[in-house]
C-alpha cells in the first residue's frame, strides 16, 4: 500500500460530520490553502469551474448540468459561475438527502450584492492555511482554546525540543500554503511573489477590474507593515497614497479574498474608555515577509516587524482551530484609549467569558508582562477564564492567579 501524501486537516472531521447530516456545505478559505484537495476526498465527482471547458455547460443550464453528475459533487471555484448556487438550492429543495454537494470558493460571493440563496441549504465551513498542528499530523489533540476553557492547564504540553525565537520565525515564514511550505526558501519566495502578483491581477480582475494593481499592491504592503496592529484608516490610506474611498474598496477586496482579517475590538459595559477600532492581520505571516521583501535576517533585525510577525503567526494558529472548538470562541482584541491597557487576543467563549492572550517575542516573560491580563482578570472576576502570555522560550509557569506563561508551541503540543 502506497504512502498517502495527504496532510490531515483540522476540519476533516467537521466536514465528515456535517456532510453526513446535511445536503450541502461550502468550504471557505483563501486560494491555495488546500480546499480542493480536502473536499475532493469526500466526493465522487469534481467539477472545476475555473476551467473553461467545464464552465460552459453550467453557464448555459446549471440545473441540467448538475443533474447529470454522480453525487456527491464538488463544485470548485463556484463563484466563477454564481448561477450554480441557485441550481444547488433548487436541487436541495427537491431532495434534502445528506452528503450531496460541496462548494469551494471565497466568501466574496456571499456578500457580493446578490440575494444569497444558500441560507438554510448550504452550511459554511471555514478552512485556513496549514497550521503547525496539521504539519506535525497532530490534529487529534484538543484545541488550545478548549483546553483553557475546560481548565485543563496540566494538559498543555511543551514538546521535547521546543523552537527558539529563530525557530518560530522559520515556522512563520514557511507559510501555511501547502504548496509552498516544503519548498526551499528561495523557491518559496518566488512562489509567494507569484501568488501575490496573481492575486493583484487575475483574482482582482475577476472581482473588480477597475482597480489599479500598482496602488492595490501599495495598500497591501501598508497592511503588511501594520499587521497585528490597531492602525487608523487614515494611516493606511496615506501610506498607500490613496483616498479614503479607494482605500475602503481595496480593503474590502483583500478581505473578500480572505487575505486580510479584521479582528473587532472586544467590548464590555464593565470596562471604561475602550477603543472600538479593529485590529488587522494579514492572514499568513509569510505573505507579510514576501510583500515587504524581508528575509528572516531582516525581520530579526527589526524588533517591531518581528513582534508583528510572531503575533500574526499565533493568530494564524488559533484561527485554524476555531471552527472545530467545542468552546466556540470568537476572536477579538482589547485596547483602552491611549494604550492604558491592551490585550493582543481575546477569545470570547459566550456569556461574556473570556480567555486573554498576550504574545511576546521573548523567552522568559516576567510578571510585568502579564499586567494587562491581571487588570482584565480583576475587572471581570469570574468571567475571566484564563490568561496566557505566549512566548518564545521553553518553560511553562504561573504568573499569577489564572495566568500562566507558556511557550507558543503548546498550541500544537
Amino acid at each position: 500500500m502506497g504512502h498517502d501524501p495527504y496532510i490531515p486537516r483540522l476540519v476533516d472531521p467537521l466536514i465528515e460530520e456535517t456532510f453526513a447530516t446535511l445536503p450541502a456545505i461550502m468550504l471557505v478559505g483563501p486560494r491555495a490553502t488546500g480546499k480542493t484537495t480536502t473536499a475532493a476526498r469526500h466526493v465522487e465527482t469534481v467539477v472545476r469551474l475555473d476551467r473553461e471547458q467545464e464552465t460552459a455547460a453550467f453557464a448555459a443550464d446549471p440545473d441540467a448540468a448538475l443533474r447529470r453528475l454522480r453525487e456527491p459533487v464538488l463544485l470548485d471555484e463556484w463563484q466563477v459561475v454564481p448561477e450554480v448556487l441557485g441550481a444547488v438550492k433548487r436541487a436541495v429543495d427537491a431532495d434534502y438527502s445528506p452528503g450531496r454537494f460541496i462548494l469551494t470558493g471565497s466568501v466574496w460571493s456571499d456578500s457580493g450584492g446578490r440575494t444569497w440563496p444558500g441560507t438554510g441549504r448550504v452550511v459554511r465551513v471555514d478552512m485556513s492555511g496549514l497550521a503547525v498542528k496539521e504539519i506535525h499530523r497532530n490534529t487529534a489533540r484538543p484545541p488550545f482554546a478548549d483546553l483553557l476553557a475546560e481548565g485543563r492547564i496540566t494538559d498543555l504540553v511543551v514538546p521535547p525540543a521546543p523552537p527558539d525565537l529563530g525557530g518560530y520565525l522559520d515556522l512563520a515564514l514557511q507559510s501555511g500554503f501547502p504548496q509552498a511550505h516544503h519548498m526551499e526558501p528561495v523557491v518559496r519566495e518566488r512562489w509567494l511573489a507569484s501568488y501575490i502578483e496573481q492575486t493583484l491581477t487575475r483574482d482582482i480582475e475577476s472581482l473588480d477590474g477597475r482597480r489599479d494593481p500598482v496602488r492595490l499592491r501599495a495598500y497591501f504592503e501598508a497592511m503588511a507593515l501594520n499587521t497585528a496592529g490597531v492602525v487608523t484608516d487614515k494611516t493606511l490610506y496615506e501610506s498607500a497614497a490613496v483616498n479614503a474611498r479607494t482605500g475602503e474598496a481595496y480593503e474590502r477586496l483583500l478581505r473578500d479574498l480572505l487575505l486580510v482579517d479584521k479582528i473587532p475590538a472586544w467590548f464590555s459595559n464593565r470596562l471604561k474608555r475602550l477603543v472600538r477600532s479593529p485590529k488587522r492581520y494579514v492572514v499568513d505571516p509569510a505573505l507579510v515577509a514576501a510583500l515587504l521583501r524581508a528575509d528572516p535576517e531582516a525581520v530579526l533585525r527589526d524588533s517591531d516587524l518581528l513582534g508583528r510577525v510572531i503575533d500574526t503567526f499565533v493568530a494564524q494558529q488559533l484561527r485554524a482551530e476555531v471552527p472545530i472548538c467545542r468552546s466556540k470562541p470568537r476572536i477579538y482584541h482589547l485596547r483602552q484609549d491611549q494604550g492604558r491597557h491592551e490585550v493582543d487576543i481575546v477569545l470570547e467563549l459566550g456569556m461574556g467569558r473570556v480567555i486573554a492572550i498576550e504574545v511576546k517575542a521573548g523567552a522568559a516573560p516576567r510578571t510585568d508582562a502579564a499586567k494587562h491580563l491581571a487588570w482584565l482578570r480583576d475587572e471581570l472576576g469570574d468571567r475571566f477564564v484564563a490568561g496566557v502570555v505566549l512566548h518564545t522560550g521553553s518553560r511553562l509557569y504561573e504568573l499569577g492567579e489564572r495566568i500562566i506563561a507558556a511557550p507558543i508551541c503548546v498550541i500544537w503540543g
